[in-house]
């Protein structure tokens, strides 16, 4: 069994500092994929390269204190493929891919960290150009290789991904055109979005996401923003999901998926 853990930190030096090292020793899991790194190459240096006795390949943003994603194995991959070809994009540091290749499959763990369009209309014009570059990068990749992506994709897909998707239907997270790209991906593209192959129809208990205002996380007033989008044939060996609440690193919920491969 491959346990697969994503969970955008919010700061990895922040997370830390609340536990989330000890839990992951708990967990075990055999990659995690995290992001919002918040850090440079020397911030990791000595402190970060490894967590839980797994150890991690990161995208740094140029932008000190912004995005950054890792991927975190027991398994040294194949191969690692630090962002995914984007004049814009690259520099926020929001891909890394590792590949676990055999002559019998080649398999891909993603961990990328999508924009967020809430501060304003200028970063909710650069999440459409993301999105935009991201689904022909993905349609290209299934075409060469099996993957699973874990990441923040800050977008809610359906009405029960979110507490009050009344409210929502004009803000960034849960807007028609975000919506639809995501519909496209799994419609059109057939990659599976694994929560829910496993928990079709799930609504308070599938929320990854709550905002730091006033009491949403007591209230559980949350969004479903933090997938695994995986090719059939790994969302084929997705047995069990887990999005673990009892402690908080984050103003994300970790959430993990057993898969019944190796790598």
């Amino acid at each position: 069994m491959f346990k697969l853990t994503s969970l955008n930190l919010n700061g990895i030096r922040s997370a830390a500092s609340k536990g989330v090292e000890a839990w992951l020793e708990k967990e075990k899991p055999d990659c995690i994929c995290v992001q919002e790194v918040k850090a440079q190459a020397d911030d990791v240096a000595g402190r970060f390269e490894s967590l839980a006795g797994l150890k991690g390949h990161f995208h740094f943003a140029q932008k000190k204190g912004y995005s950054g994603v890792a991927a975190y194995s027991k398994r040294e991959p194949s191969d690692v493929v630090v962002g995914f070809g984007s004049t814009e994009f690259d520099a926020e540091g929001r891909y890394v891919e590792l590949r676990f290749d055999t002559p019998q499959r080649k398999l891909s763990v993603i961990s990328a960290y999508f924009p967020s369009g809430s501060s304003g209309e200028e970063r909710q014009q650069a999440k459409f150009r993301f999105l935009g570059e991201f689904e022909p990068h993905l349609q290209r990749l299934k075409g060469e290789r099996e993957f699973v992506l874990c990441g923040d994709v800050n977008i809610a897909h359906q009405e029960k991904d979110l507490k009050n998707w009344r409210s929502n239907r004009k803000n960034s997270g849960f807007l028609p055109e975000e919506r639809a790209w995501m519909t496209r991906l799994l419609s059109e593209h057939r990659i599976v979005d694994v929560y829910r192959h496993l928990q079709p129809d799930t609504t308070d208990t599938c929320y990854t996401w709550w905002s730091n205002r006033g009491q949403a996380y007591a209230n559980n007033v949350g969004w479903r923003l933090d997938y695994h989008l995986a090719t059939p044939g790994v969302a084929q060996q997705a047995r069990r999901e887990a999005i673990y609440k009892a402690e908080k690193f984050s103003d994300h919920a970790p959430i993990s998926v057993d898969y019944d491969l190796t790598l």
